[in-house]
């Protein structure tokens, strides 16, 4: 698969803002900018990754592997993730998983038949003040309970996403611009 050129236009604009000895501080929010264009991180992608910051195709894997808002593989278009660590788990999170579970029809690691939604359990999300917590995409969803997850599915199956809780520019997104 090619590289657009709307990504190699964007990753100018984020290489520019470093100097040249420091282009591997690009690596991660140049990854996410192949995440937003392509959906996931491609092996074509890594590998052109790896040659516009100068950096090693180890480095650039470690930085895949270790972060779990990076994608390696494909995903439906909203990639659900949901906190399962203890302080999500005791404000009813569990609940809540099991909920979305029941109502996309999946379980964790699995995608809608549609290729709309795949759910993600990850360890923690940061948000331990005010699980449950998940992200969609970029945009987080604090104290969740089952009819705000369900107001959340519904408007994005319709085409009118609930807005996050707190924008914040997390994942990258320095503009804190809307993604999906």
């Amino acid at each position: 698969m090619p590289i657009p050129e709307t990504l190699k236009k964007k990753a100018e604009e984020i290489v520019f803002r470093y100097p040249e000895e420091k282009r591997q501080s690009a690596l991660i929010p140049l990854l996410f900018e192949v995440q937003r264009e392509l959906g996931w991180i491609t092996p074509e992608a890594e590998e052109w990754v790896v040659e516009t910051c100068g950096s090693t195709s180890v480095k650039v894997r470690e930085i895949i592997t270790f972060y779990s808002m990076m994608r390696a593989e494909p995903c439906g278009k909203f990639l659900i993730q949901f906190c399962q660590n203890i302080a999500c788990c005791l404000t009813g999170g569990e609940e809540i998983q099991h909920h979305i579970e029941e109502k996309l029809g999946i379980h964790p690691g699995e995608t809608t038949k549609d290729g709309m939604f795949t759910l993600k359990c990850v360890e923690c999300l940061g948000g331990c003040s005010w699980g449950p917590m998940m992200v969609v995409n970029e945009d987080q969803y604090f104290q969740l309970t089952v009819d705000k997850v369900d107001r959340i599915i519904n408007g994005i199956k319709a085409g009118e996403p609930v807005l996050p809780d707190n924008p914040t520019p997390l994942l990258g997104n320095v503009s804190g611009e809307r993604t999906a």
